[in-house]
């Protein structure tokens, strides 16, 4: 078989049914939707989660919790991921970006103690103090951004 000989199998494809046209059809003048009734207008219909005036599920089980709209989306970048970096470079956001560290920076970047580091190294984001201790004691530098 080729591609240009592929074809739904016989019968698996049926054509829609047309309504509205006409009384031969037997499915002409309500198009089968009834005489009157909500769901016979056009527009009709009940919304999504109605439930017949009963209390819908959403309303009656119990809420927990709430969203805090202030909350900010801190990057998280391990002490370990910096080991691919050269002696002596500034570490930054946009260099941690460019080098494929992290993917985006939402509202932050931080350094966190995770992981070994060799190298001396200029750290430009906010570091943990823990990460701090440990980048100065091999004679890096943390400059406060």
């Amino acid at each position: 078989m080729k591609l240009n000989q592929l074809q739904p199998a016989e019968g698996s494809r049926k054509d829609a049914t047309r309504v509205g046209r006409g009384i031969g059809s037997g499915k002409g003048k309500t198009s089968a939707r009834g005489h009157k009734g909500q769901n016979s207008r056009s527009g009709g219909g009940v919304r999504p989660g109605f439930e017949g005036g009963q209390m819908p599920l959403s309303r009656r089980l119990p809420k927990r919790g709430f969203t805090n709209i202030y909350k900010k989306n801190i990057v998280e970048v391990n002490l370990g991921a910096l080991e691919q970096f050269e002696d002596g470079t500034v570490v930054t956001a946009e260099l941690l970006l460019t080098s494929g560290i992290i993917k985006r920076v939402k509202d932050g970047v931080k350094v966190l103690n995770n992981g070994e580091l060799t190298k001396k190294l200029t750290v430009a984001v906010p570091v943990s103090s823990s990460a701090a201790e440990k980048i100065t004691a091999l004679g890096g530098k943390v400059e406060v951004v």
